[in-house]
């Protein structure tokens, strides 16, 4: 199985309803500056839609948001381009930009500490039904894929997979792991 058009969303911590307002200069920012390898292009905001995309920033070759699927609060890298190389590159470019774009957010001083990674939670899709369909064979074939990239980004066997099962929805594999990890941290893992 070649896994293409990877998304990572790292969950984060919000005790408190988070105010998604504050990104838009910010995204609008990361544009002017094209601070990604991607040509960013537009920001959309659709904080209007209950357990939405919330805030994103589109581009050419992904996405990167702040989005709320699922009543689940998160940093969102969408891979729309396809790339060369193995499942295991493809796993890590995405879980790198996801990552690098959350440190950047926790860093941003107009956010005031707002959105902060939760240190136990990634959640992982692969964003085309044709490719992966959201079914048993698929979680068979991509499992052993999965569980090598996780050991590597966390540095450990020492976590959870399980599987998003409606085969109306993206495949997805929730991770979940018992220390917290910084993002700094896993980003180093991955180097």
């Amino acid at each position: 199985m070649n896994l293409q058009h990877v998304n990572v969303k790292l969950l984060v911590e919000n005790s408190a309803p988070i105010d998604l307002e504050p990104l838009i200069p910010v995204f609008h920012n990361w544009i002017q500056q094209q601070v990604f390898d991607e040509m960013l292009i537009d920001v959309a905001d659709y904080r209007h839609v209950p357990a939405g995309p919330g805030v994103m920033v589109i581009g050419h070759q992904a996405d990167y948001s702040v989005d709320n699927n699922g009543n689940r609060l998160g940093v969102r890298y969408n891979r729309k381009a396809a790339l060369d190389g193995t499942n295991q590159e493809h796993l890590a470019q995405a879980a790198r930009s996801a990552l690098i774009a959350c440190a950047r957010l926790e860093s941003d001083d107009r956010l005031k500490g707002s959105i902060r990674f939760n240190g136990r939670e990634v959640e992982i899709f692969i964003n085309d039904r044709l490719l992966a369909p959201n079914t048993d064979a698929t979680r068979a074939a991509a499992e052993p894929e999965l569980r090598a990239f996780c050991s590597r980004l966390f540095g450990t066997d020492d976590f959870s997979l399980s599987y998003a099962t409606d085969p109306r929805q993206l495949f997805r594999a929730f991770v979940s792991f018992s220390k917290p990890f910084s993002t700094a941290a896993l980003l180093a893992n991955l180097s």
